[in-house]
């Protein structure tokens, strides 16, 4: 969890059962007037309305057919480990949603369109990473290496949060500048509107993007 000024944000595995109490706790406890997701109004329908496989065939025209296959992937991946751990990804959002409302805190949405993102994927990744992308997914299945055990319940630590973005910022730039940093400082604009206008706000976002919206924050504070 990150704080500054009026503005707690709550870093969370959209798998892990720890996040859907945390959020829980500190919405009761904290009382804000805003509670802050990290989506757009399109995966707030499909989560609340449990639309699975929302991006479609017919959209590969506006995304892109990169942007597509990595959009499948991804639900593919936490469809799987959201089974493992018997929690369906996103629930903590929905989680934060639900106790926002029994608490008559407002609700903001406040992630790029996913559609963009994606279109910028498609865009911006390069051939050498798309090369690098799969031969890391393929060499993962067959490796006998030794690799980092997960505990699918919990939130990952920061120290190994930090390594893997760290990682993925070295060897995949393009991707990392377009799902990790463009919308990070999206939401850093939005979040600091929220914090102009509002006492208290609660933001919900992935593990990891906390400590950057923060500092985001900050610069558009000095502004």
């Amino acid at each position: 969890m990150q704080a500054f000024e009026n503005l707690i944000l709550i870093g969370t595995s959209h798998i892990s059962r720890e996040s859907i109490e945390e959020v829980e706790r500190i919405i009761k406890k904290e009382k804000p007037v805003v509670v802050a997701l990290e989506l757009d109004k399109g995966r707030f329908y499909a989560l609340t309305n449990k639309v699975k496989g929302r991006i479609g065939l017919k959209e590969i025209k506006s995304i892109g057919f990169k942007g597509y296959l990595f959009a499948k992937l991804g639900e593919f991946i936490e469809r799987k480990l959201g089974g493992r751990v018997g929690v369906s990804p996103g629930q903590e959002m929905l989680k934060a949603a639900e106790v926002a409302l029994e608490n008559k805190c407002k609700i903001a949405l406040v992630d790029q369109k996913i559609e963009v993102t994606l279109k910028n994927f498609s865009k911006q990744i390069t051939w050498k990473e798309k090369f690098r992308f799969f031969s890391d997914i393929i060499k993962g299945i067959f490796s006998k290496e030794q690799r980092v055990k997960f505990d699918l319940t919990k939130v990952p630590e920061k120290e190994l949060i930090h390594k893997m973005l760290k990682h993925t910022k070295l060897r995949y730039p393009n991707l990392y500048k377009t799902l990790v940093e463009d919308r990070n400082k999206y939401m850093a604009v939005k979040l600091f509107r929220l914090m102009e206008n509002y006492e208290k706000v609660v933001g919900v976002v992935g593990a990891g993007h906390e400590e950057e919206i923060i500092n985001e924050i900050k610069l558009l504070d000095k502004h």
